[in-house]
C-alpha cells in the first residue's frame, strides 16, 4: 500500500441551506479542518484527529489511490483525486495524492 498525502483544499458553507434547515448555533465553516492542513497516511490507517465522517466519505477514493489506482482520463496527474465530505451544509474538499514508491 502506498503512502497518501491528504490536503484540505477548501472549506465551504452553503449558507442558503443553513438558513433554511438549521436553528441555534451551527459552527461554520467545518471546525475539524483548516485550509492547507495536511495528513500523511501510511498503511491506510485513519489519521489521528481526522473527522470520522469525512474519513468514511473519502475512504473509497483513498483506497484506490493508496493501492496504485488512478483516475486517468480526467485528472491531470496520476495518483491524485479531489474528493469532498458529504456534509451538505459545510462540505470540505480534499486532495488525495499518492507519494513515494
Amino acid at each position: 500500500m502506498h503512502t497518501v498525502k491528504i490536503t484540505v483544499l477548501k472549506r465551504m458553507v452553503n449558507q442558503d441551506l443553513v438558513d433554511r434547515f438549521c436553528e441555534g448555533d451551527v459552527t461554520l465553516p467545518c471546525p475539524h479542518f483548516s485550509e492547507g492542513q495536511e495528513f500523511i497516511v501510511e498503511r491506510g490507517a485513519q489519521p489521528e484527529d481526522f473527522c470520522d465522517s469525512a474519513w468514511n466519505d473519502i475512504h473509497k477514493s483513498f483506497q484506490i489511490i493508496a493501492r496504485g489506482g488512478d483516475f486517468s482520463g480526467w485528472m491531470k496527474d496520476d495518483g491524485t483525486m479531489v474528493v469532498c465530505c458529504s456534509d451538505g451544509l459545510r462540505p470540505v474538499a480534499f486532495e488525495l495524492r499518492r507519494i513515494g514508491g
